[in-house]
């Protein structure tokens, strides 16, 4: 509630206001200039001077104070007017009533013009804020009394008009009040508040917002229906338009500008129903005829308004509600289904706005607005090409069920086709070719050749469905649309041909015939992609991947068990092994081997079911991938061909049912130790342990725990001598590992043998025995302490000379 005051009373304050601080600046260094020359001699004291004690800090500001005040006193007083004018009312004569409410609503009007002239202008606000509440207090009380019988409609259009009229009049009447005089009393305020001005804020901004539904009312008060009322709100937002851009105070300024949004929202959602529920051409053409005039006043803003960005939002509001009105004469005559596509048409026919001589804001909002529709236009194409794309997927689950009687059928296998949808098509065809012909800039050319490209592909995918064409003819279309992607030489392109090979494969699960043929030109036809170039690493992997599916639907179509199907896969992975020895780029040659991987896992899961076949399975893909470590860069692969052919003869030896570890474990320890005799032959300096130390402890340790077990005799026998040949072995090539791990198995198994004799030898022995041998051996050990480690260093020195 702080005024600002105009700029000739604002200068005469800040001189004034300057002046005295100049004054007070001159006094204040006279006063400094005394205390200097008072306080010389004591500058040697040893103790400084306290320092001045801080003012306290205020908590409000007296300008919040004043308006806190005011504000509560006026609401207070306005609460007090309308009890008295709703409660008490009828205690009182006619006469006494008028009296009453005449002299205060006079009172509280007047009080204002005496505050203003002395400078007052917070208290006037209140006081005016008071008797505008007034005002409508005595409307209320002039309808009670003496137009009681009166139209409700027409009392309320009557009664703001007057309001608004008598309202805007103070507000005007108080600005041209002369200005107060200036005097050093006015100019000493507190610090944050403004100088004051004699022109009142709220009667303006109020006759504003009473004058907004004036119209209205009149319209209502005269009978006027649906149409009617729409325009007169869509022509009080124009009338608000144009005083935001022509009034000066800011106040008003604003008041209008939420009045134009207000009552055009209002109005635009209004005509846009009129229009979308208009039955025939005259209520259509009356619903354009109101959206014409919403459009015409956004187009005015469009010219009127400062600054392009506005300019160019009001433009697009403008270009928006044209479109609106046009199609709402082009939905009646038009079918349902075709209802988008008219005001699709109206939005493309925008662009021809756009290349006339318009300002720069105003085309290029209309050619906003027209994005605008031609994007609403592609969403409600959105159920078809969902259904379409999405829907076979259904087929997964139903495989070889029988071909659908046509492609919508095929594409609507558990949904159910959207409705109203026959002109989706052109929709899509209508804003490709816009995208193709209308951009030509530079920069945006590429993207909406590429949009328009796959707005082109989103046609010729829904097309069969939309027509329900014959199945055959379905899947032969979307075959030629990934033919036709093929051969242009674009990335997009190629992306949307893999996108319909993904659909066209789905589509054929549903007959056998189908299947068979579809994946079968699928795998050849991104061969040749990938060996054109087009993408390669991921259409050598579509590749791949739809020559594993032939496989399998190959063995299906000839009653194959799953684990012989598995025999079919494996062509893959030796197609992928053959295939990436003669590539040269490094991408597609690790995709084409994780390709032929993935095929081959997903054969060895297939022999699953049968062990025999599995171990076929397995060491089938042991020779593939050994074929691939002849490679210098794939040497590592041999591990895992290692790895398999011994899960292929441990699968093997458990079909057979043989229980003996020996039999699982040779397999593994001999190629260990061949690999490890040639790592020491290549590289003299590998261990022992590295080289033998695998191998030797994986027959070595699970034969001694078999031997432990084993009743008989052979088992031990056995170990015994091998372990003495891989002892006597270490010790003439002086190898750690075999002296070591042979030793200590010829040990435990010796002591295996040895141990019923022992315990007879035990048994035999009195019970003082045992105690005894352990104490001489303990004075033998003492004895010879000093030797038995000069021997323990000599045979850690011999043992350490072993490689």
């Amino acid at each position: 509630m702080t005024p600002i005051p105009p700029p000739a009373v604002e200068l005469q304050l800040l001189d004034a206001e300057l002046h005295q601080l100049d004054a007070r600046r001159a006094q204040l260094l006279h006063r400094r200039a005394w205390l200097l020359t008072v306080l010389q001699p004591a500058r040697s004291a040893p103790m400084p001077p306290p320092l001045p004690a801080a003012p306290p800090r205020r908590e409000a500001t007296a300008p919040g104070v004043q308006n806190l005040l005011l504000v509560l006193g006026g609401l207070l007083l306005t609460l007090a007017a309308t009890a008295f004018t709703l409660v008490s009312w009828g205690s009182m004569g006619i006469a006494g009533r008028a009296l009453v409410l005449g002299a205060v609503t006079l009172a509280a009007l007047g009080a204002p013009v005496a505050l203003l002239r002395r400078g007052l202008r917070s208290t006037a606000e209140s006081f005016a804020g008071i008797g505008l509440v007034l005002t409508v207090l005595d409307t209320y009380a002039l309808h009670e009394v003496a137009f009681t019988d009166a139209d409700g409609a027409t009392f309320a259009a009557a009664a703001t008009t007057v309001l608004a009229a008598l309202w805007a009049a103070y507000g005007i009447g108080t600005a041209a009040l002369p200005s107060p005089p200036v005097t050093r009393a006015t100019t000493r305020t507190e610090p944050g508040t403004a100088p004051t001005s004699p022109t009142l804020f709220l009667p303006l901004p109020a006759a504003l917002v009473v004058a907004q539904l004036t119209l209205v009312l009149w319209v209502i008060a005269a009978g006027g229906g649906t149409h009617t009322i729409t325009a007169a709100v869509l022509l009080t937002a124009v009338i608000d338009m144009m005083i935001a851009l022509r009034v000066a105070p800011k106040a008003v300024r604003v008041v209008a500008i939420g009045g134009a949004f207000a009552m055009g929202g209002w109005g635009v959602l209004a005509a846009g129903l009129i229009s979308l529920s208009a039955a025939g051409p005259g209520a259509a053409a009356r619903a354009a005829a109101l959206l014409v005039l919403a459009a015409a006043g956004a187009f005015g803003a469009a010219w009127l308004v400062p600054g392009p960005r506005l300019r160019t939002v009001a433009a697009t509001t403008g270009g928006l509600l044209g479109v609106a009105a046009l199609g709402g004469l082009l939905r009646v005559p038009l079918p349902l289904d075709w209802t988008v596509l008219g005001y699709l048409a109206c939005g493309i026919g925008l662009l021809a706005l756009v290349r006339g001589p318009l300002p720069e804001p105003v085309r290029r909002g209309l050619g906003g607005a027209s994005a605008a529709v031609q994007a609403i236009a592609l969403l409600s194409t959105l159920p078809v090409v969902v259904t379409t794309l999405f829907g076979p997927v259904a087929w997964v689950s139903r495989v070889w069920s029988g071909a659908p009687d046509d492609a919508r059928a095929a594409a609507t296998v558990d949904i159910g086709w959207p409705e109203l949808q026959t002109a989706a098509p052109l929709v899509l065809v209508a804003v490709a070719s816009v995208l193709a012909l209308t951009v030509r800039s530079a920069t945006w050319r590429p993207r909406a050749l590429s949009a328009a490209l796959t707005l082109a592909w989103l046609t010729a995918t829904i097309a069969p469905a939309a027509l329900q064409l014959p199945y055959a003819v379905g899947l032969l279309t979307q075959g030629l649309i990934a033919v036709a992607l093929f051969s242009l030489a674009h990335r997009t392109a190629t992306v949307l041909a893999l996108l319909t090979t993904l659909s066209l494969a789905t589509l054929s699960l549903a007959s056998e015939q189908a299947t068979l043929a579809v994946l079968a030109s699928l795998t050849a036809l991104l061969a040749g992609a990938a060996w054109r170039g087009r993408l390669a690493p991921v259409c050598v992997t579509f590749s791949l991947g739809y020559a594993t599916a032939l496989a399998c639907a190959v063995g299906a179509s000839l009653d194959w068990q799953p684990q012989h199907i598995a025999l079919l896969v494996l062509v893959v992975p030796v197609t992928a092994a053959l295939l990436a020895a003669r590539l040269t780029d490094p991408v597609t040659t690790v995709v084409v081997e994780v390709s032929g991987a993935v095929a081959g896992v997903l054969a060895i899961g297939l022999a699953g079911a049968e062990l025999s076949m599995l171990a076929l399975v397995l060491a089938l893909c042991g020779v593939i991938v050994a074929g691939t470590a002849v490679r210098p860069e794939r040497r590592n692969l041999g591990y895992v061909a290692a790895a398999l052919f011994v899960l292929a003869t441990w699968v093997r030896l458990g079909t057979w049912n043989v229980s003996d570890p020996e039999a699982y474990t040779l397999p593994v320890t001999v190629p260990a130790l061949f690999v490890g005799a040639l790592r020491r032959r290549r590289d003299p300096s590998a261990t022992s342990w590295t080289a033998y130390g695998p191998g030797l402890a994986v027959t070595l340790a699970p034969s001694l725990l078999a031997a432990w077990t084993d009743p008989h005799w052979t088992r031990p026998l056995l170990l015994g001598t091998a372990a003495l040949v891989v002892t006597l072995l270490g010790a003439r090539h002086r190898l750690q590992a075999p002296l070591v791990l042979g030793g200590t198995t010829l040990a435990l198994d010796a002591l295996h043998e040895l141990a019923p004799y022992l315990a007879q030898v035990v048994g035999a022995l009195p019970r003082w025995a045992p105690p005894a041998l352990a104490g001489l051996l303990l004075l033998a050990l003492g004895a010879t302490y000093e030797q038995r480690i000069r021997d323990a260093r000599r045979v850690r020195e011999v043992l350490g000379r072993m490689n």
